[in-house]
């Protein structure tokens, strides 16, 4: 009997090995299944330029802390781009008051505005005007009026600039010339390029 059980127990330290070398391969491949899988994190898409939404025959209105209207957009259709959060809009028109509630209009094809229509770039039969507005010294200004196929308005800052040809036409003064810069708030007009100016002589009373 004792000698039965000796050699059971030497072919078992035989086996013995092999069955533990088993066991661990199936503990570690249970171990590979089941361990996370930590992938690491994908790359950020860059915002493509498309649009996101659309508007038909619309009008957005700003307005300033005390509620007053600051500024209004009308359109025949606008399309909306996130990457840079940009409005552009189809037969634009544009009202703007400044601070003493002076209104600058404008109107053009297209219009490519910023998130606050604070910035605006026209493009195609652009036009902006400035009505007639007294000055610091009381003064009257006359009406001020631009003409293009590219006008670039800063409402805010009163600016107006193109680097394409221009129209102006103060009252009944009028100027044309290659590129225009202009501050409404230090009256201060630069025409570059070829410059045409027409001046009306005022008539004595």
């Amino acid at each position: 009997m004792n000698k039965l059980l000796r050699a059971a127990l030497e072919r078992l330290s035989l086996y013995l090995p092999v069955v533990l070398m088993g066991l661990l391969a199936l503990g570690t491949y249970w171990l590979v299944r089941n361990t996370p899988v930590f992938l690491p994190p994908e790359a950020q898409q860059p915002a493509l330029h498309e649009p996101d939404y659309f508007l038909q025959n619309f009008s957005v209105k700003t307005f300033d802390a005390s509620g007053n209207l600051r500024s209004e957009v009308f359109g025949a259709q606008a399309r909306h781009y996130p990457d840079t959060d940009t409005l552009e809009i189809d037969r634009v028109r544009i009202r703007s008051f400044n601070q003493q509630g002076q209104l600058t209009s404008a109107v053009a094809s297209r219009a490519l505005t910023n998130s606050d229509a604070s910035e605006v770039q026209l493009f195609g039969n652009a036009q902006v005007v400035r009505e007639a507005m007294p000055d610091r010294s009381g003064q009257i200004q006359p009406r001020l009026e631009f003409r293009g196929e590219f006008l670039h308005a800063f409402l805010k800052t009163e600016r107006l600039k193109s680097h394409r040809p221009v129209v102006l036409t103060r009252g009944s003064d009028q100027f044309s010339a290659d590129a225009l810069e202009f501050d409404n708030m230090d009256r201060v007009l630069r025409l570059h390029g070829r410059v045409h100016g027409v001046l009306v002589p005022v008539r004595a009373r």
